[in-house]
């Protein structure tokens, strides 16, 4: 028999609506967005692009096609990015870019602070040659795994590849969240690239979308590719004013979350079989001792408390976001001990 999940840790994208977010909805103008006429949607997108000092910005149903939207739109056939093995473009995207944009990956190896080593960077860019893909990007995620890119190595690592001609674009997803550790602006952070992709529905408790934001030429390449891939929407203000609310009001709340992700990170390093990285932001990541690992994640799901685990029972992620209070955190904590107290 399945356990009801209780308190729900799995990912920040398991958020519901909240009455105001679902009155929003119910009462937002809509127009058709495929020709341009969704007040909602064009609010939406302006909105974004200024609270990303941006030119233009476009809406998307999701964070995969905001990516692969802005890899095809600065990358073309046979052309080639550099991108983390772990990055969410590269990993977990099922390969769109080389399967729909036949775009060459470049993967190097993520550091375990999430960036990549200059020298990687640099050693990776191919010469002017016809024997090579041509590199054309970068493409860098903030936060990756929770872990906030030090700004000072964004600025060395854009830089470098400005030197070479390359573009740059941040996956960011979870921007706010990075922005909110640092405690400085998404736009900030957003400066020393091209594009950026920012997720609506991690951490911000919209249902659906993304938006792909830069400048008023890249957008209108990346709104023809929009149509080609089938994310052309009609009445989209109903999800549109979705996006809006969250952007208007969840966003100052994110400290909240990582302060919840560090009184579980603290709570579950209390027990010797469990290793627990200090989160940056929202994720705690957890390895567990192989003997108990099995039954531990049983006894978690057992008593209603939903987890991801990363290929093996050994590997947890834990995911604070606005539908995980303090008292979930202490009751998961509670679960815990007492798995622990029975031996």
């Amino acid at each position: 028999m399945t356990v009801a999940i209780r308190h729900d840790f799995r990912s920040d994208t398991i958020t519901r609506p909240s009455p105001p977010m679902r009155n929003a909805m119910a009462t937002a103008e809509v127009g058709d967005d495929v020709f341009g006429d969704d007040p909602t949607v064009n609010r939406l997108e302006i909105t974004a692009a200024n609270l990303f000092d941006k030119q233009a910005a476009l809406f998307l149903p999701s964070g995969t096609q905001a990516n692969l939207i802005a890899l095809m739109s600065h990358c073309e056939r046979g052309d080639e990015y550099i991108v983390g093995q772990k990055a969410h473009c590269y990993r977990w995207e099922a390969g769109g870019a080389a399967v729909l944009g036949s775009i060459q990956p470049q993967p190097l190896n993520n550091q375990a602070d999430g960036t990549l080593l200059l020298a990687d960077i640099e050693a990776a860019i191919k010469p002017d040659d016809s024997h090579f893909a041509r590199t054309r990007l970068l493409a860098l995620e903030n936060t990756t795994g929770g872990k906030v890119l030090p700004s000072v190595y964004v600025a060395a690592a854009t830089n470098l590849a400005r030197r070479y001609g390359l573009a740059c674009h941040l996956d960011g997803a979870r921007v706010f969240n990075a922005a909110a550790m640092l405690g400085v602006s998404a736009a900030s952070l957003a400066q020393p690239f091209d594009s950026v992709s920012v997720c609506l529905s991690k951490g911000l408790g919209a249902p659906i979308g993304s938006v792909l934001i830069g400048s008023t030429p890249f957008i209108a390449k990346a709104r023809r590719l929009r149509k080609m891939l089938g994310g052309g929407m009609r009445q989209a203000g109903i999800i549109a004013a979705a996006g809006l609310y969250a952007l208007e009001h969840n966003v100052a709340r994110l400290s909240e979350d990582h302060a919840n992700a560090a009184i579980l990170a603290a709570g579950l390093a209390e027990f010797t079989e469990l290793s627990v990285s200090a989160p940056d932001t929202n994720m705690v990541f957890v390895d567990v001792a192989p003997a108990i690992a099995v039954p531990f994640s049983a006894y978690l799901a057992a008593h209603g408390i939903g987890i991801t685990s990363a290929y093996t029972a050994t590997q947890q992620r834990w995911v604070i976001h606005l539908d995980v209070s303090r008292d979930a955190v202490e009751a998961a904590l509670e679960v815990v001990r007492d798995f622990f107290s029975k031996g």
